[in-house]
């Protein structure tokens, strides 16, 4: 006999929402329930190739437009047309893409781990000032916004550290004084 006490999930596609994509618990209430997902390339990417050229020819659309399999559309922002053209592009060349939801709210590990470095690091940098954070009791908790545009300065900053390497070497000559190597064997 069932247990009357335990709730009775209902899981249900939204054709015109979730395209493959998500898939919704429905408890009376509306709860999405996002998980991580990897993406391979087809094995014939001859479709993806064929979609990814066409997207590549769209200038700026007025409105983008997902269209689901029953015909029903609904519009998409800018942003979100933007990554999945992104997606077509990098499956069409044989690149597999992971889709992760993050929470906007990260804790010093969760943000530690986007950024690639180890927590104690992360925290020295919270420390610093060089990432604006939040304290929660004796926890600190960094905006994912934050996260974010520290690792675009940085890509920016060391971007621009390497080409000043590179035009100092250029103005020195170095890429033109070459040493013929020494026979080791």
């Amino acid at each position: 006999m069932a247990n009357p006490a335990a709730k009775a999930y209902k899981t249900t596609r939204l054709p015109d929402l979730a395209f493959g994509f998500f898939e919704y618990r429905y408890t009376g209430a509306m709860s999405g329930t996002l998980r991580e997902r990897t993406l391979l390339p087809p094995d014939d990417p001859a479709d993806m190739v064929r979609l990814a050229r066409g997207l590549a020819e769209v200038t700026a659309p007025a409105q983008a437009r997902l269209v689901g399999p029953d015909g029903s559309q609904i519009d998409i922002p800018v942003e979100l047309y933007g990554v999945l053209r992104d997606v077509v592009v990098a499956l069409s060349e044989g690149t597999a893409i992971t889709i992760a939801p993050h929470n906007t709210m990260l804790t010093t590990q969760e943000a530690a781990d986007l950024l690639n470095i180890s927590r104690p690091t992360l925290v020295q940098l919270l420390t610093n000032g060089e990432i604006a954070h939040t304290m929660r009791g004796r926890h600190r908790r960094v905006l994912l916004r934050d996260v974010l545009d520290y690792r675009e300065r940085t890509r920016h900053e060391r971007r621009r550290i390497l080409d000043e390497m590179v035009a100092d070497a250029e103005e020195d000559g170095l890429y033109e004084a070459t040493a013929t190597p020494k026979r080791t064997r």
